[in-house]
């Protein structure tokens, strides 16, 4: 979705969020057992099959002892999670340093000036021109 307003564009985004690799998403049912719940869990799968095949990546579930493995874990739920659920304003702040880190590394860094609008339910953010132009966008 966009808009044009009189000092710029807003843009409204929708990002789909992938599960990491060793690892899925299951939505729970409410309490009817019938309609999707609020709420996501991050649960770690089984990825043995492609470990034998591939060998790109170690099961979390089949190897609890890789330290490795556990630190990347445990940095995922620590980062996205709250209780093994993905917690809606955790996210929204990983994505606000992801735009910002990202956006350091672009070319109009000069010519335009970022900023992360406070927003718990979505990665808000503008970039201001020189001229005084917005382009304000939502995630």
């Amino acid at each position: 979705d966009w808009s044009i307003h009189e000092n710029g564009i807003t843009y409204r985004l929708l990002i789909f969020l992938q599960p990491p690799p060793g690892h899925s998403f299951i939505q729970e049912l409410d309490t009817t057992g019938q309609l999707p719940a609020r709420r996501v869990r991050l649960v770690l799968e089984c990825t043995c099959t492609r470990e034998q095949l591939l060998g790109d990546i170690s099961c979390f579930l089949h190897h609890p002892n890789d330290k490795l493995l556990r630190h990347r874990s445990f940095y995922l739920l620590r980062t996205l999670c709250t209780d093994s659920y993905l917690d809606l304003e955790k996210i929204v702040c990983w994505s606000q340093q992801l735009v910002r880190s990202a956006w350091l590394l672009l070319p109009q860094l000069h010519h335009w000036q970022l900023t992360v609008l406070p927003s718990s339910k979505s990665c808000k953010f503008q970039l201001t021109s020189s001229s005084k132009m917005n382009i304000c966008t939502e995630m």
